[in-house]
């Protein structure tokens, strides 16, 4: 009985790996806007393995290492290849009909290169996933961004691109539209070149964030979680996915506020 209660955790792991692969299948299979729920459901898992491990007390080594390789895979391949694919297939071909491009569209010849930016992604989080499973500093909080936050940033993309996209109404002058000019930003080959580069950074820099673990559910103490979490609930309410890249980039924003704001209290004492 034992030895089935110890692989709970590792089946959520699997599952974990599993969405991971799908969002690559459907990334280079022309279903990119799939990827996002497979990620997503990742995510899920990747939470419930860690949270049913310490639940049923059967941490061990090797789910550490399980997790790892899964992660690689989801929150490092993954979205490498979502954004590579982003970038090489822009939407405007890949989502709209011929008929609402200009005539004198083309894809400009420097994408060809900046689609291999992508690839740093994958790279940086190998290094920063090894960094996770040596550093005994990151048991109550991280020191660089952790790798699903950077996938979810970049997972989210394809749907948002995709709905608006498939919310153009026929005869309507696109250029008008606020959701696809926001989408026309973000998917732009500059844009999504420039993100890759800098969150890439910050999975491996030696920034303090601080994890969603409460050990008591009161304010004391968790004042930034509670700041977070509700900011993030009332965004989600009223943007819908649109948030979800907004939320990662508060999280960052809140961990480095939070981090000066420790330092100061530290020098006071």
């Amino acid at each position: 009985m034992m030895a089935i209660k110890k692989q709970i955790p590792n089946l959520f792991t699997a599952g974990n790996l599993i969405g991971g692969i799908l969002a690559i299948i459907f990334s280079l299979t022309g279903k990119i806007e799939l990827a996002p729920y497979c990620i997503f459901i990742s995510a899920f898992c990747d939470f419930l393995d860690g949270f049913l491990a310490r639940l049923l007390k059967v941490q061990s080594e090797l789910g550490k290492q399980l997790d790892s390789l899964a992660d690689m895979v989801t929150f490092g391949v993954a979205p490498g290849i979502m954004v590579y694919v982003m970038i090489d297939q822009p939407y405007l071909e890949y989502f709209l009909h011929q008929d609402y491009l200009p005539s004198s569209w083309s894809l400009p010849a420097y994408v060809d290169y900046l689609k291999y930016a992508a690839f740093l992604i994958p790279v940086f989080a190998l290094f920063r996933l090894a960094k996770f499973n040596l550093d005994t500093r990151q048991s109550d909080s991280f020191i660089g961004v952790p790798t699903p936050a950077v996938t979810i940033f970049f997972a989210v993309m394809p749907l948002l691109i995709f709905n608006a996209c498939q919310n153009i109404q026929p005869g309507e002058n696109i250029l008008e539209n606020d959701q696809f000019r926001l989408a026309e930003f973000i998917s732009n080959p500059w844009f999504l070149a420039i993100s890759s580069l800098i969150f890439s950074l910050l999975m491996v820099s030696e920034i303090p964030l601080f994890a969603l673990k409460f050990k008591k559910f009161g304010w004391k103490g968790n004042e930034i979680r509670w700041i977070f979490l509700t900011l993030a609930v009332v965004m989600l309410a009223t943007l819908f996915f649109w948030a979800i890249p907004l939320i990662i980039i508060l999280y960052v924003i809140l961990s480095l506020i939070n981090t000066q704001f420790t330092k100061h209290k530290k020098n006071e004492i």
